[in-house]
């Protein structure tokens, strides 16, 4: 039976599919990790610098986000992990906010991986939450359902089950470890696993290639060169921009004004300011021609 309003009519529930149907508004997986990003630095949260790297746990690879903003209280960390609930539609810092939808967190992180964890502290209490498709699955799950803890309360002993059971951290000593891998008193750190996987079985992103980069799959690559020819946006003579298939040269350009320092497998990403590397420059000066049979009438 469906959970009832106060006004005594039932609410709509969501189907634990939609993590995997919304995610496919990114159709690329840079734009996905772009999100975590926006996530961190917009105005609230405010880091100063964000780590991204590939780690492995309980024999799972995973990605790795930590970021040292303002972290989480449960109650945001809440409402993140559902849909359309945000605080950057009003107030001043709205103004500079780049998400406003209450989605990037959960298409992003659905896009690059099916599970997720996130461990946050926010100078006051530690939590935990959890978004996995997988978990939904297990649990024959006919809504989503995110389990969320507080470290240090006892009240959370379902979601810590939940987390356990169905995660890559297996014991409370892990998911301490976890966060003192944040550097520092407040922020925040996302583990994605079960990362998702291309039409051929294999992981659509590329670790091995290039250990300080994370880069598309050369066959990957190779589809996308074939459809930016044939679309016109790429001449037969010319190759295909960097940017399209490696993270690092995407991020160098991601921001015009960056705020936050990206550090990529353990190394900085350094930022280029795209509007002072421009090589052709073009100016187009509009000049309006008016028709010499071009009557006024006054009434």
């Amino acid at each position: 039976m469906a959970r009832l309003s106060e006004h005594g009519i039932r609410l709509s529930s969501m189907s634990p599919s939609f993590l995997n149907s919304n995610s496919t508004s990114h159709t690329w997986p840079f734009s996905a990790v772009a999100e975590l990003i926006d996530n961190a630095s917009d105005p609230g949260v405010s880091a100063k610098q964000f780590w991204i790297d590939v780690v492995h746990e309980t024999d799972h690879l995973c990605l790795s986000f930590i970021d040292n903003g303002s972290g989480m209280t449960p109650n945001k960390l809440h409402k993140m992990l559902s849909f359309g609930f945000t605080e950057k539609g009003s107030g001043r810092a709205s103004q500079q906010a780049i998400g406003v939808y209450g989605n990037g967190f959960k298409s992003g992180s659905m896009r690059l991986g099916r599970d997720a964890l996130i461990f946050t502290k926010n100078g006051g209490c530690q939590t935990v939450g959890m978004l996995s498709q997988t978990y939904l699955e297990s649990i024959k799950a006919q809504a989503v359902i995110v389990p969320i803890l507080l470290v240090v309360t006892e009240d959370s002993q379902a979601s810590l089950t939940a987390v356990l059971d169905h995660s890559i951290v297996k014991s409370l000593e892990q998911i301490h470890s976890h966060f003192d891998s944040i550097p520092s008193k407040k922020g925040t750190k996302i583990l994605i696993w079960n990362i998702r996987r291309a039409k051929d079985g294999k992981m659509e992103l590329d670790f091995e290639t290039d250990p300080n980069d994370i880069r598309l799959p050369e066959i990957q690559i190779e589809e996308l060169k074939k459809g930016l020819k044939n679309s016109g946006s790429l001449r037969t003579e010319q190759n295909i921009p960097d940017m399209h298939y490696s993270l690092r040269a995407y991020l160098s350009i991601l921001y015009l004004k960056p705020k936050t320092q990206i550090i990529l497998r353990g190394k900085k990403i350094q930022a280029k300011l795209v509007a002072k590397r421009l090589i052709h420059i073009e100016h187009d000066v509009y000049k309006p021609h008016f028709s010499v049979s071009l009557r006024y009438v006054c009434v």
